[in-house]
């Protein structure tokens, strides 16, 4: 009888430090989450990443600690660069952002995070995916669409150059529907390139219509009918019809940079100015 007494009274115990050990653990971790976020604030990135990896590892349900964790990762990460060290830290950041996805699959900040990062590592099918994503938690989001019409755009541009480069001769793209060129050479553009244009425009326009004065999706309009000009070559009315669309909207595109141009400087116009008592503010 007394030995059992004894046996429980040491497994109580020993629940008692572990729950007491957990309760340091969590303590602990909010203090590294706290710390990750004034070394984060201070561009101290390197040093963040190490306080929000032993966040995570002391109290891994601490919310946001993967989230910030993710989001530092992704700040060291260089836009275009494909050293493998890169590399490496992009997909680490997006195997966080997915952890977090796995608890809350409409978590928008981790949809986009990836989709950036995608972006970023210049994997360019799997942004378009995710930022897809993007609208389908929230479809009025204008960044999302609009860089699905960029990448749209960049993988038709990039068709034109690579079908030109193959072909010799020394084409360039004369972004006017290119009718000087060969026309084996402009079908194969074509049947490249007919998807993504119309992805493109169907995008683009969303994206301008969810924000108004949207420049840069103006531009980048101008610049899909540039590629609807190489598509539509066997029509030259049509190829004249898409110029005349991409001159349009590139005056569109610097009217609305004018207007918004001006409303900022409107904003920041006021300078010094005086409160009711007298005081400068």
């Amino acid at each position: 009888m007394n030995q059992s007494v004894r046996f429980w009274s040491l497994a109580v115990l020993a629940a008692g430090i572990m729950v007491s050990m957990s309760g340091c653990d969590r303590l602990a971790a909010r203090d590294q989450l706290n710390k990750g976020v004034e070394a984060y604030k201070a561009n101290h990135f390197e040093e963040a990443i190490g306080h929000f990896q032993k966040a995570t590892q002391l109290d891994p349900t601490l919310p946001m600690a993967k989230t910030y964790l993710g989001t530092a990762l992704a700040g060291n990460v260089v836009p275009g660069l494909d050293t493998p060290e890169n590399l490496k830290t992009a997909n680490q950041a997006i195997g966080i952002f997915n952890e977090v996805l796995q608890k809350d699959p409409s978590d928008i900040n981790s949809i986009k995070q990836i989709a950036s990062l995608y972006f970023n590592i210049k994997e360019l099918d799997k942004a378009r995916e995710w930022q897809k994503k993007v609208l389908a938690v929230d479809p009025k989001d204008p960044e999302a669409a609009y860089t699905i019409g960029v990448i749209d755009w960049t993988m038709a541009h990039e068709n034109v150059l690579k079908a030109f480069e193959a072909a010799g001769g020394n084409m360039n793209d004369d972004g006017k529907g290119n009718m000087k060129a060969p026309k084996k050479v402009l079908q194969q553009i074509a049947d490249q390139n007919k998807p993504l244009v119309d992805e493109a425009l169907q995008y683009l326009q969303l994206a301008v219509s969810n924000r108004e004065n949207y420049d840069d999706a103006m531009s980048y309009i101008n610049l899909v009918y540039r590629r609807k000009a190489d598509v539509d070559f066997a029509d030259a009315n049509a190829v004249k019809a898409d110029i005349a669309a991409a001159d349009d909207w590139s005056q569109k595109s610097m009217g609305a940079r004018k207007l918004n141009q001006e409303k900022k400087n409107s904003a920041n116009a006021g300078g010094i100015t005086m409160d009711a008592n007298g005081n400068l503010k």
